[in-house]
């Protein structure tokens, strides 16, 4: 009888890699933190709920990309300048981090009276941080910009809300970052499937011989709740509009008791993977909207998974 399929993502064993009790103001959880490596030290920028359930996004630094320490003081907290304080107001939540040009760009998500739109800023070194501008109207989430251009404009990966079809991932194109077009669908949710209820783009996209590797996240409804799962799909590397495939299978799914329960049950939810020179990845994923853990996977075990077994992108 063949046995269980060895896990993609393997986790490490000193999980959950940071909790509320590791940040130095006080926080009620630590969670969905986008990821990059910066002049050779790991950085994750991280949300966290206040007491009043209004988020704020703090940063932690590591040397190995397990053990971080948390800085004294947040990050990026709602600002109190237009145009920003009006759609910042209930807090700033879920960023991605993309390397680019020599800075690194930061989107996140801006929730207030009038919805979730996505900001971006940038910085240069994690130190000072400025804001660029608010990229969609409301309502829209989980917004990650490829790190290079496609015939000179950049390009990003976001999930629009919708009442009419399941939450899908688009994709869309800009000049300067600050207008943003052409966008069409690339990616939807499939009927009956582990990500049957939405779906929504996590980490950056990591560049593979074979395409655009796309690590998200998709959602399926069950009679206890829904259950929030990682997947993976290739993008071509010239059009990232061409979806070349879509793994069947997660390669991830909440099983420790830190993902299983918490602030929300039954979430892995990534927003930051860091690939390695040895063809390795270090993915990282809020556990129930409580802590932040992390794992590595071979990159091409993920390719690998997207070619040999696909689904189709558009159900």
């Amino acid at each position: 009888m063949a046995g269980h399929r060895e896990p993609i993502v393997k986790r490490w064993q000193g999980n959950p890699i940071l909790t509320k009790q590791d940040v130095p103001y006080p926080v009620e959880t630590v969670h969905n933190a986008g990821a990059v490596k910066h002049r050779g030290k790991y950085i994750m920028l991280f949300r966290s709920h206040l007491c009043n359930g209004r988020s704020i996004i703090g940063l932690a630094e590591s040397e190995d990309g397990f053990r971080f320490a948390v800085r004294s003081k947040p990050f990026l907290i709602p600002s109190q300048d237009e145009p920003f304080a009006s759609y910042e107001e209930y807090g700033v939540e879920d960023p991605r981090i993309c390397a680019m040009d020599g800075e690194y760009l930061i989107t996140y998500s801006a929730y207030s009276r009038y919805g979730v739109r996505i900001g971006i800023a940038k910085t240069w070194n994690f130190e000072h941080v400025e804001r660029v501008s608010l990229i969609t109207e409301a309502d829209h989430r989980n917004v990650v910009i490829f790190p290079q251009k496609f015939s000179g404009r950049y390009v990003r990966l976001d999930r629009p809300h919708s009442n009419i079809a399941p939450w899908s991932i688009w994709v869309s194109y800009s000049p300067d970052l600050v207008h943003w077009g052409d966008s069409k669908v690339a990616i939807k949710p499939m009927p009956y499937h582990w990500d049957e209820m939405k779906i929504g783009p996590g980490a950056t996209p990591i560049k593979t011989e074979k395409g655009w590797l796309n690590i998200y996240h998709g959602v399926f409804k069950t009679m206890d709740g829904a259950v929030y799962r990682l997947g993976a799909a290739l993008h071509d590397l010239q059009d990232p509009s061409k979806v070349l495939s879509v793994a069947d299978e997660w390669i991830l799914q909440p099983e420790d008791p830190w993902e299983v329960t918490g602030y929300v049950h039954n979430v892995v939810f990534c927003c930051g993977a860091v690939p390695e020179d040895d063809g390795t990845i270090k993915v990282y994923w809020g556990g129930a909207d409580t802590v932040m853990c992390a794992g590595t996977a071979r990159i091409e075990d993920i390719v690998d998974l997207c070619l040999s077994n696909p689904r189709p992108p558009l159900c």
